[in-house]
């Protein structure tokens, strides 16, 4: 059996927060930036808090079975509230969508390699 690898996608809405906890994300948002986000076992946090208060965690997962990927998109859900909790910042809205990557339809490169493989 195979490996199979997800993508699992976090988002909310930071609620509540105080002054100080918005100059903390604020002093930090470079590291959280859009354009440094990726999938990461660990999850990454992207947020910016000028445009609005809502936030990203990107995870990548693993499992064997198709059905895997529920398991995975809970544990990531679990590891964002527990992260926002941890540090104290409020949230709302939280919701979640995951992709297996073994189920993602091929880009036309990828078709045309795969073609040249099998003939």
């Amino acid at each position: 059996m195979s490996t199979r690898t997800f993508r699992i996608t976090v988002r909310g809405v930071f609620d509540g927060l105080s002054a100080d906890q918005r100059a903390e994300l604020v002093a930090r948002a470079e590291e959280h930036d859009v354009l440094r986000a990726a999938f990461t076992p660990e999850g990454h946090l992207s947020y910016d808090l000028a445009a609005r208060a809502a936030f990203t965690f990107r995870f990548r997962d693993t499992g064997e079975e198709e059905e895997d990927i529920l398991t995975a998109t809970e544990r990531a859900e679990e590891a964002a509230r527990a992260w926002l909790t941890g540090r104290g910042y409020g949230f709302k809205n939280l919701r979640s969508s995951a992709e297996d990557l073994s189920l993602a339809p091929l880009g036309k490169r990828q078709r045309r390699e795969a073609t040249r493989r099998t003939v």
